[in-house]
């Protein structure tokens, strides 16, 4: 009888699962994260800062690639963290001290969990490690500090508890609330950029990461109340109001622009006075153009003393952003030729001239034609310039609003003259040979925010 309990016992231990990392009913020696498709083993230990070798023994693994999506690791070694970690995108908007606040999670277990070296680090797109609320929070809305005003003030203003305002927000005291700071009070709102004032509920940025030569547009929504202004990559953003009641700033990347992190800030003003303002860390990427060498051009076009004031009457033309926004939905071809046809060279590549130094990119993207190929405005506009340059031969500049240009070179013969109003598919010119080139074509620029652009993005999308 006995030796039958036995049998029965070891069949039913046999096939009886096993879990898998901790044991069956009992609490797992830390925080645990929920394996993602496309996770390794060694990705998660480097994001989490612990040895594979600690975090197979703490999950009684033998095989670091016997790792599927859903399977819950325990991570060693985070003393006095608990719960299941989630990773959430980091939107503009959003630092440190308002992620604290938006998920109720100390700064210092946010530094630890994510081993932020500097709140930097929390770049627009990045991703953020967080544990996993246990509870819905309680509801909240965003209040700027205002200058001048103390948190007694707020509390009272805002019939509020002025020691709730301080345990949501994590300060020290009534004395800790600094001008400039966005709390959170209790209250039902819209929920936004947690660093930026209950005023804008929403601020988006295409794409995310941007890349050198492309159009970066940054859309604020709010409540139609604030001024905005702002900087990125040492421009000035200038924002205008959309039909959608929306702010749209555009900006071009140039597309030598070294890669890496530039801030991106916005200030404004609210309705009632109070300033405020927000910067975080954009990254831009490498656009990955190609080198040409471009031989027989005439040296006395690359000579500086030629090209500096062309140049700077080149960057006048396109630096105010007027604010009428006059092209409607996609540009047009300027040319008779499709897209699909093909450019004999494109925006973006890097050029030597006559064997000399890869000092120079191509400004814009050319387009097929022989002298007296007709040239159509790609998009409603004003004529700012019409006429000879060295280096540009016969050129026109159209203005389209909004700090958008649209630039014409080589041409062989004038349509148009500066302060003409201009429809699209309207003849503004004709193919020619002037100024620096090998042969007759259209060089055709698109400017954003004072910055040469990729001008095929412009015929294949809708801005903003």
């Amino acid at each position: 009888m006995k030796r039958g309990w036995i049998s029965l016992i070891l069949i039913v231990l046999l096939f009886s699962p096993i879990g898998w990392g901790t044991a069956q009913g009992q609490e797992p020696a830390g925080p645990v994260y929920i394996v993602q498709p496309g996770d390794t083993l060694w990705g998660i230990a480097q994001r989490f800062g612990v040895s594979m070798d600690a975090l197979m023994q703490a999950n009684g693994m033998t095989d670091a690639n016997a790792l599927a999506a859903g399977v819950r690791l325990v991570i060693p070694g985070l003393d006095g963290i608990s719960g299941t970690l989630v990773t959430e995108p980091v939107p503009y908007g959003e630092s440190l001290r308002s992620l604290s606040r938006r998920y109720v999670v100390p700064t210092d277990v946010l530094v630890r969990l994510n081993h932020l070296a500097s709140p930097a680090e929390l770049f627009a797109g990045s991703d953020v490690v967080i544990p996993e609320a246990e509870t819905p929070p309680v509801p909240t809305r965003r209040v700027l500090m205002e200058p001048g005003r103390t948190l007694l003030e707020l509390a009272v203003l805002n019939k509020a508890n002025p020691w709730t305002i301080v345990a949501a927000n994590t300060l020290s005291g009534t004395w800790d609330a600094l001008p400039g700071d966005v709390l959170r009070l209790p209250g039902e709102a819209p929920d936004g950029p947690g660093a930026l004032p209950e005023a804008v509920t929403g601020v988006e940025i295409t794409p995310l990461p941007t890349f050198q030569g492309k159009t970066t547009v940054i859309r604020l929504s709010g409540d139609g109340t604030v001024t905005l202004s702002g900087s990125f990559t040492d421009h000035t953003l200038h924002f205008f109001a959309e039909d959608t009641g929306d702010y749209a700033a555009l900006q071009g990347i140039h597309a030598m622009l070294a890669p890496g992190f530039y801030p991106l800030t916005i200030s404004g003003t609210l309705a009632s006075g109070a300033p405020f303002s927000f910067s975080q860390w954009v990254y831009v990427q490498n656009g990955g153009y190609p080198y040409e060498d471009i031989q027989g051009v005439d040296p006395a076009t690359l000579d500086p003393a030629v090209t500096a004031p062309e140049n700077e009457l080149w960057f006048s033309l396109t630096a105010a952003a007027t604010p009428d926004r006059r092209w409607d939905g996609m540009f047009q071809m300027p040319s008779p030729f499709s897209i699909e046809t093909g450019f004999p060279s494109y925006y973006g590549n890097r050029r030597s001239y006559n064997g000399g130094a890869y000092d120079f990119f191509h400004t814009g993207l050319d387009m097929y034609g022989q002298v007296g190929t007709e040239i159509f405005a790609p998009a409603a506009g004003v004529v700012v310039f019409a006429g000879p340059l060295t280096v540009r031969g016969n050129a026109t500049v159209i203005d389209h609003g909004w700090g958008v240009f649209t630039a014409y070179m080589h041409q062989s013969e004038f349509k148009v003259a500066v302060g003409e109003t201009v429809e699209p598919g309207q003849v503004i010119g004709l193919v020619g040979g002037t100024g620096r080139v090998n042969g007759p074509h259209l060089h055709f620029e698109v400017w954003v925010g004072g910055v040469q652009v990729n001008p095929l993005d412009w015929l294949t999308q809708v801005y903003p």
